[in-house]
């Protein structure tokens, strides 16, 4: 799912979570919702979501597990240096997708390349 650049993730996230199996969910600060939480909980899963510092009752999250989310957030930093991707270039969902997908195999076949 795509959603316009204004809009907060977490709105869409039930969504894109209902499409998966139930599993672990980690996610930052920015997904700190009991909605979601909840939401994630109902289906049998277990989310590691960290609150944010107003909220009075803090949630814990193993810090070998949040470190993990590091990688996925290091992707989608070498997604955006493709200036087509950045700038949201393509207007439409599926030619945005398939640059996506080209973007993705470019630094997959880099990584491949650079593996031992």
């Amino acid at each position: 799912l795509i959603t316009p650049g204004q809009a907060s993730d977490k709105t869409i996230a039930p969504q894109l979570l209902g499409a998966l199996p139930p599993g672990c969910v980690i996610a930052d600060r920015g997904y700190d919702s009991m909605a979601l939480v909840n939401f994630v909980r109902d289906r049998g899963g277990e989310a590691h979501i960290p609150t944010q510092s107003r909220v009075r009752i803090q949630r814990s999250v193993p810090p070998s597990l949040y470190r993990q989310r590091n990688l996925v957030e290091r992707f989608f930093c070498k997604l955006k240096q493709f200036r087509r991707i950045a700038t949201r270039f393509e207007k439409h969902a599926d030619n945005f997708m398939a640059a996506l997908a080209l973007a993705s195999a470019r630094i997959w076949m880099r990584a491949i390349e650079s593996t031992p």
